[in-house]
C-alpha cells in the first residue's frame, strides 16, 4: 500500500467494530472525535499490529532481525532502510500519523497491558518526533542508537549491512539467496542516501571532531579494500549456498566489487572532505544547536528530564559509593596503596588477571564467558517465576570494525527462536578484558541481560519487540549484574566481585565523563584521563569508550539511570510487601511489562504490588 503509513487496511477497520476505530482510519477524522474508545480488544490488537508493520517497511532490517520477514510479509527480507533525507521524513510523517491515532484513543477501558502498549507507543513516537525536528543526525525510533553523525566510526551502513547479511540475514534456500543479492543491489543507493545527508550536514556546519573521523576513514579504506576483492559480503553468501543451486558468488562479487565499492568510495571522499575543515572539540556544545541536540538525546536515552548538570552530580557520588565498597575488598587481597582506581590497575596487570596473547587468548575469553552464561543459567529459577529460553551465541565483533567498537554488545534473537541471540566481543586484544571482568559482561549481555530480558520483549506486540528504550534495556543489563553478585557468582570470589563493582561504578563514570564532554566542555584528553585515573579502567578501552560517547551523546547515561531506578523500585516493592515479597515476583513484573520508559516502568510496578496487596492473606 503506497500510503501505509496513513491508512488501516479494511481488515483492520471490520476487526475495530467501532466508528471509533474507524475515525482513527481515515486522515482528519481523529480531530473531530473527542478520544474515542477502541473498541473489542482484537481491535487493540489490530492497530498495535498496524503500527508494527509501517514501522518495519521504513525499518526492514529489523524485520530480519525478528524472523517475521516471512509470508504476506517476505519481501522485506530484501529490502534495506532507506537513508536519504527523503526516506528520513517518510518515517517522520509515518510516526506523526500513527502518533495522533494514539493520541485519539481513550486508555481508561483498555486492560493493564494494552494500555501500556499504547503508553510506549506514544512515548517513543513523541520523542523521536522530537528528534527529527533537529537539522541532522540518526534519530533512533524506540531504539538505543541516536547519533548527530550519520557516518562516524560506529555508524553507518558501511558496518551495518555486513553485519546483518554476515550474521542475520537467513540462507537456507533460493529465495534467501535472492534476497540477499537484492539487499546487495540496494546498497549503493542507502550508501548514497548516507553520502548526502552527509554533505548537507557539513554545509550546516555540523562535522564530527576529527579523531573520530580519522578512525573513520581507517575503518572505511579496509571497508572497500574488502570490497574491491568481494570479501565478507560475498562470502557471507557462498559459505552458507553450497546446496543452493546458482550462480551466487558471481552476482555477488559483481555487485560487491562494482557499484558497492564505489558508494563507498564516493561515502570517503565526504569524510574526507569533512575531516578537512574538522575542529578537536568532541562536545555538542561546539556544534550549531549542540545544547538542544544534547538535551534531547539525554531525555531520550534516559527518559527522564535530568539536566546534564544533575547527571553529573548523580555520578559523582555513585561513584563514591562504589568505590567505598571496593576499597576493603582491595585491602583484603593486599592492595593497600593508592586510589582505588590505581589500585584496580595494579589488580589488572597481576598475570593471574590476563588471557594469553592471540587466538589462544580469544578463545579462552570466549570459553570463560561460556562457562559463567552456563552457570548463571542454573540460578534462573530462583529470579523468575517464568524463565526465558536464553538462545544465545557468543561470537567475535569483524576485525575490521574492532577499532571503533566496544568492547561487546548483545541482543536477543528472532520471535522464532531460528536466530539465536548473540554476545559481540571486541577481541581485537584478548587483554583488552580480565578474568575478572568477562562473567559480569556474560551476565550484562547475555543471561539474565539482554538476550534474556529481550526473549520476554519477543512475547508481546509486536510492535513491543521492535520498540526500546536505553535506560529499561541497558539499566536492566546492569540490573542483571546485579543480579549475578545476589545469585552467588562471586561467592568465596572477591577478585570476581570487583570486577562486578567496577562494572557497576564503571557505568557512574559515564554519567560524569558524558556530561563533562557535552556540557562541561571537557577535552578527549581530559575525560580519557579521568575515567583512568578515577576506575582503573584499561586506557585503550576508555579511549574507545570515550570516543563512543562523542559518537552517540547521552546513550551512556542510560545505564546506571535506568539501573538505579530499579533498585529503587525493588526497595519500594519490599517496604510494601514485607516478608511476602518475593524476588521471582518482581522481576518478573519488571520483564513481562516489556522494555519501556520508566515512568511507565514505574506504573507496571505500582500494579505488581498494588495487586499483590489485594490478594494477600492477612498475615
Amino acid at each position: 500500500m503506497r500510503n501505509n503509513e496513513i491508512a488501516l487496511t479494511r481488515r483492520e477497520i471490520l476487526a475495530a467494530g467501532s466508528i471509533g476505530a474507524l475515525a482513527l482510519a481515515l486522515p482528519g477524522c481523529a480531530a473531530t472525535l473527542a478520544r474515542p474508545a477502541i473498541g473489542p480488544p482484537a481491535a487493540a490488537t489490530a492497530l498495535l499490529d498496524a503500527f508494527a508493520w509501517r514501522f518495519l517497511e521504513h525499518h526492514p532490517e529489523s524485520a530480519t532481525e525478528k524472523g517475521v520477514d516471512i509470508d504476506a510479509h517476505a519481501g522485506l527480507r530484501g529490502k534495506l532502510e532507506d537513508r536519504s533525507a527523503a526516506g528520513q521524513a517518510a518515517i517522520a510523517e509515518t510516526l506523526r500519523a500513527d502518533l495522533a491515532r494514539v493520541e485519539a484513543i481513550d486508555p481508561a477501558p483498555l486492560d493493564p497491558a494494552t494500555r501500556t502498549s499504547f503508553e510506549v507507543v506514544r512515548s517513543a513516537y513523541r520523542t523521536a518526533l522530537a528528534g527529527f525536528s533537529l537539522p541532522y543526525g540518526d534519530v533512533a525510533v524506540g531504539g538505543w542508537r541516536n547519533t548527530p553523525y550519520v557516518v562516524i566510526q560506529n555508524v553507518g551502513q558501511y558496518i551495518d549491512a555486513p553485519n546483518l547479511l554476515e550474521a542475520t540475514h537467513p540462507v537456507r534456500d533460493a529465495a534467501d539467496a535472492e534476497a540477499y543479492i537484492a539487499r546487495l543491489e540496494a546498497l549503493p543507493a542507502t550508501l548514497d542516501g548516507e553520502t548526502g545527508r552527509l554533505r548537507g550536514a557539513r554545509e550546516f556546519g555540523l562535522v564530527p571532531p576529527a579523531i573520530l573521523l580519522d578512525r573513520t576513514i581507517a575503518q572505511l579504506g579496509k571497508t572497500i579494500e574488502d570490497a574491491r576483492g568481494g570479501g565478507r559480503l560475498v562470502t557471507a553468501l557462498t559459505s552458507r549456498t553450497g546446496a543452493v543451486a546458482g550462480d551466487w558468488d558471481r552476482r555477488a562479487r559483481s555487485l560487491v566489487s562494482g557499484p558497492v565499492a564505489a558508494a563507498l568510495d564516493r561515502q570517503l571522499a565526504e569524510i574526507r572532505a569533512e575531516r578537512a575543515v574538522a575542529q578537536a572539540a568532541p562536545g555538542m556544545w561546539a556544534r550549531p544547536r549542540g545544547d538542544e541536540y544534547y538535551a534531547w538525546a539525554l531525555q531520550a536515552a534516559t527518559t527522564t528530564t535530568r539536566t546534564p548538570d544533575e547527571i553529573h552530580a548523580m555520578g559523582l557520588e555513585q561513584v563514591r559509593e562504589y568505590h567505598g565498597r571496593m576499597d576493603p575488598l582491595l585491602r583484603k587481597l593486599g592492595f593497600t596503596s593508592g586510589t582505588v582506581g590505581e589500585r584496580m590497575l595494579a589488580l589488572a596487570k597481576d598475570p593471574r588477571s590476563r588471557f594469553s596473547e592471540g587466538d589462544k587468548g580469544r578463545a579462552e575469553v570466549i570459553a570463560l564467558m561460556q562457562s559463567k552464561i552456563d552457570y548463571i543459567r542454573t540460578r534462573m529459577p530462583l529470579a523468575f517465576r517464568r524463565l526465558a529460553r536464553g538462545n544465545l551465541e557468543i561470537r567475535r565483533i569483524a576485525p575490521a570494525e574492532e577499532a571503533g567498537a566496544p568492547g561487546a554488545y548483545g541482543g536477543s534473537g528472532s520471535i522464532d527462536g531460528k536466530i539465536p541471540g548473540k554476545i559481540w566481543l571486541n577481541l581485537s586484544d584478548p587483554n583488552r578484558h580480565t578474568r575478572y571482568d568477562i562473567p559480569t559482561l556474560g551476565f550484562h549481555e547475555g543471561i539474565p541481560g539482554h538476550v534474556w530480558e529481550g526473549e520476554y520483549s519477543n512475547d508481546l506486540p509486536l510492535i513491543r519487540s521492535v520498540l526500546s528504550f536505553s535506560a529499561f534495556s541497558e539499566g536492566w543489563a546492569l540490573y542483571a549484574e546485579t543480579l549475578g553478585d545476589e545469585l552467588g557468582a562471586y561467592d568465596d570470589d572477591p577478585v570476581g566481585q570487583l570486577g562486578y563493582l567496577q562494572s557497576i561504578a564503571f557505568r557512574a563514570c559515564r554519567l560524569v565523563v558524558d556530561t563533562g564532554l557535552h556540557h562541561k566542555r571537557w577535552t578527549r584528553a581530559q575525560a580519557i584521563d579521568w575515567f583512568v585515573s578515577t576506575n582503573g579502567s584499561d586506557r585503550d578501552d576508555v579511549t574507545s569508550e570515550v570516543d563512543r560517547y562523542c559518537a552517540w551523546p547521552g546513550q551512556a547515561c542510560a545505564y546506571k539511570v535506568g539501573h538505579s531506578e530499579m533498585l529503587r523500585l525493588r526497595e519500594m516493592a519490599k517496604a510494601r510487601l514485607g516478608p511476602r515479597y518475593d524476588l521471582r515476583d518482581f522481576d518478573q513484573a519488571v520483564v513481562d511489562g516489556g522494555n519501556a520508559p520508566l515512568d511507565v516502568l514505574a506504573g507496571n510496578v505500582e500494579r505488581y504490588v498494588g495487586k499483590a496487596l489485594r490478594t494477600m492473606e492477612p498475615a
